[in-house]
């Protein structure tokens, strides 16, 4: 019987993706669609006309529909709202269901929780206000960044708060601004550094963080440029407040006060940074495109940090760093690589689209569901993943720049992968909601990998390591997901549908948005056999491969 099992598990893993889906796929109509969308079809089609690349033919709208459930919420969508989204005949049914996912009520709750988790962990990392020891408090950054999704705040806003922020880490207190738990472990420690490089990088695509010592080789970034944005960072303090009686730290405040500057002269509040040949040289507050503000260090004169939030409002680099931030996150790839380093030393796939998507976000009031609206309806974004001799040159993986004209594949995130599963089968862990959290942050952090450089960059991967198998083999989440208990989502199926292969196609549908081949289906015929007629063991074996291969875990 294990062995039928694997060679299931097998097939799913090495074959489903090449296999032509056999759920029906309704041809696409010609709706009105937004003039953005266009112009990105437009730009990416040139290129594909300049290399004489075909693009793969259009994904089944069962695979888009997983596709954009996923990118949108977080998670795959359940076999119910597969299903309807499959029997509305409406020509305009992908761009109502990217509006359902974005506006619809329903949905807002899943939508503000996977952006914020998507931002908390580029923020502070997926470890970050884990340890007592942190000032960073993870609930308080989470708070903050679901209450500003659930509320469509514009991204100019959201930016401009994160790097401004003054007040407490912790919901709860008086003077609560979880805005602040982004710098509030960045500025203390070797003079506000890390928060220097975090915001340049994140906000404005500036890779600042190697000229800290020494002038970049390969861009316009030099040594005082790095200490000339530093200087904005300089009036911030992180404090700490104790727990009354104790040194235990309870929380801590995010203030801006008085820089005396390191001449001790706060009317001239310098910094000096220090050449490769030990010079020493002066930098005052100047933002990227050389703007000075006042030098003085009193807060009542300038705020440096709200003239920096301010500069960074009118740089085209905003506009492009979360354009290209967001179309990676879509699409796999973003216009450059590393998504976040822009400039003329790192020429763009596609100048001209990421120039005017970027317009056209600050147009459109910075406003992110637009954003996605726009990602989403293009023409890039519904091909199938099809990688063929008509588009082989398309291929990132070798180094060749991205040209779009096939999706790329791609794992999920551990959170979209925790998060389906539990959709796919309601394979949430039992007990309270505390004790459910604390399962789901162990789960997720066997696959946290952190690089341990002076950025703290951390990623998630699947790297096929004993422990993280054995997770998802045989885990309590995995556990639930294929119980057969009284009530469970495999006992409630097999008292379900018409025969038993009507209960496997089921299964293929909940968890890989497509039917089974007819491979697959004798294979579970076999497993009926050798089962001795046990269908709930059945299907329990085959839910568990598809729950196990590749294909369930690839974005595709």
């Amino acid at each position: 019987m294990k062995s039928i099992v694997l060679s299931l598990s097998g097939l799913l893993i090495a074959g489903s993706l090449a296999c032509p889906s056999l759920v029906s796929t309704a041809k696409a109509a010609a709706p009105a669609v937004p003039p953005q969308v266009a112009m990105i079809n437009d730009s990416v089609e040139q290129v594909w006309r300049d290399f004489s690349i075909r693009p793969a033919a259009e994904a089944d709208d069962a695979t888009w529909c997983r596709r954009v459930y996923l990118d949108v919420i977080g998670r795959i969508p359940s076999f119910e709202e597969l299903s309807e989204f499959m029997g509305d005949r409406d020509s305009n049914k992908r761009a109502n269901l990217v509006d359902r996912l974005l506006n619809d009520d329903r949905y807002t709750e899943e939508y503000a929780n996977h952006w914020s988790t998507v931002w908390t962990n580029l923020l502070i990392g997926r470890s970050g206000g884990t340890d007592r020891r942190d000032l960073t408090n993870r609930t308080g950054m989470q708070k903050y960044l679901r209450d500003s999704f659930a509320g469509n705040k514009t991204y100019d806003q959201l930016a401009y708060e994160l790097v401004t922020a003054e007040g407490s880490t912790m919901p709860g207190n008086a003077n609560f601004n979880g805005a602040v738990n982004f710098l509030v472990d960045k500025v203390n420690a070797e003079k506000g550094t890390l928060a220097t490089s975090s915001v340049s990088r994140i906000f404005l695509g500036q890779q600042v963080q190697c000229t800290q010592c020494h002038n970049h080789p390969f861009n316009q970034w030099k040594q005082q440029k790095f200490w000339e944005f530093n200087a904005f960072f300089r009036q911030t303090r992180a404090l700490r407040r104790f727990v009354d009686g104790t040194r235990d730290i309870e929380s801590a405040e995010l203030v801006s006060q008085d820089f005396a500057g390191e001449a001790n002269d706060p009317e001239d509040a310098l910094v000096f940074y220090e050449l490769r040949n030990g010079l020493q040289k002066v930098a005052y507050p100047v933002f990227t495109d050389g703007t000075e503000i006042e030098k003085s260090g009193f807060v009542e004169d300038v705020n440096r940090r709200e003239e920096l939030g301010r500069l960074m409002l009118q740089s085209e680099y905003l506009d492009k760093m979360i354009v290209n931030r967001m179309w990676s996150m879509f699409l796999g790839y973003g216009f450059t690589r590393p998504i976040d380093d822009l400039g003329p030393h790192n020429p763009s796939s596609h100048p001209e689209l990421l120039d005017n998507l970027g317009k056209e976000f600050r147009a459109n009031s910075y406003d992110l569901k637009k954003l996605i609206t726009w990602i989403t309806l293009s023409r890039p974004y519904q091909l199938a993943s099809t990688l063929s001799t008509s588009n082989e040159i398309d291929d990132p993986t070798i180094g060749e720049s991205p040209k779009f004209s096939r999706f790329y594949l791609r794992q999920m995130s551990a959170e979209q992968l925790y998060a389906s599963m539990v959709t796919a089968s309601n394979a949430q862990s039992k007990g309270s909601y505390e004790q459910q959290e604390a399962e789901r942050r162990r789960w997720l952090s066997q696959f946290v990998v952190a690089f341990g450089n002076d950025e703290g960059t951390e990623t998630t991967t699947f790297n096929g390591s004993i422990p993280q198998a054995l997770m998802l083999f045989n885990g309590d989440l995995t556990k639930n997901a294929i119980s057969l208990e009284a009530g469970s989502f495999l006992d409630q199926l097999s008292q379900s549908g018409r025969s038993p292969k009507d209960r496997v196609t089921r299964l293929f549908l909940s968890g890989l948005a497509r039917r089974p081949t007819k491979n697959e289906v004798s294979i579970a015929s076999k497993l009926m056999v050798a089962r001795k007629g046990d269908e709930p063991e059945m299907l329990q074996d085959i839910w568990w491969a598809i729950l196990n291969s590749n294909e369930f875990i690839m974005q595709h």
